[in-house]
């Protein structure tokens, strides 16, 4: 079943039905102020940890071209990091409809950015994703949208696919699910061997998918 964001201790939100961001602050209007608080100090935090960086590789983080850039970078964070605090339950949003199919289902070419949890250098490609309907289907953007909140964190590629099949699987329970992610990676690319157009495929089948061989081929050949 899908659940919402919950703390670290895993707590849901109160009775009032408030969600729990990732920092353990419910989104209701009482928190508000302690909620705005919190930010600002992980903005400061992060402004901080900047120009220490800047100054610690021979930069000046007073001069004029840098003077802005922590305060940039720390607002760039909050947006490409931003789906540690999406809620699943309000992205889905009741978007589940009841439809009398039982073919494949496959969104495919969904752009994507992301970050590499070892060097927090990006990595990007496509995700393609598949289902197969049990008595429901998904809104057609909720797909894009899943893809995009694992994608806006620290990530590797390997967990980032299975975290998307997963999810789908906990919120439609299809008879299938398939993902296969392609990503190019700048850590790959502008340091350690210097490749330049390296490219990783990964791929999580669940259900049918996973049993039965000629799903998968088919689906591959699809995405392919």
């Amino acid at each position: 079943m899908l659940n919402p964001i919950t703390n670290g201790n895993g707590h849901s939100a109160n009775g009032n039905e408030q969600h729990v961001n990732g920092n353990g602050f419910a989104n209701g209007n009482g928190y508000a102020k302690e909620m705005v608080a919190t930010k600002t100090a992980e903005k400061l935090a992060i402004e901080s940890a900047v120009r220490t960086i800047l100054d610690n590789v021979g930069e000046d983080s007073e001069r004029d071209g840098l003077v802005g850039t922590p305060d940039r970078i720390a607002r760039m964070y909050d947006e490409v990091l931003g789906g540690y605090h999406v809620d699943p339950v309000k992205l889905v949003n009741g978007a589940l409809f009841d439809v009398d199919y039982s073919e494949m289902v496959l969104v495919r070419d969904i752009e994507y950015f992301s970050m590499c949890e070892h060097h927090m250098l990006p990595f990007y490609g496509r995700a393609h994703v598949a289902y197969l309907p049990t008595d429901q289907v998904i809104g057609l953007s909720k797909i894009p949208r899943l893809v995009e909140m694992f994608a806006r964190r620290l990530q590797v590629q390997e967990r980032m696919t299975h975290q998307i099949a997963e999810m789908l699987d906990d919120i439609l329970a299809p008879r299938g699910v398939a993902v296969a992610v392609e990503g190019q990676h700048m850590c790959s690319m502008m340091r350690g061997v210097k490749k330049e157009h390296p490219v990783m495929f990964t791929s999580a089948f669940l259900g049918e998918f996973k049993e039965e061989r000629e799903l998968r081929k088919e689906f591959l050949s699809l995405v392919r």
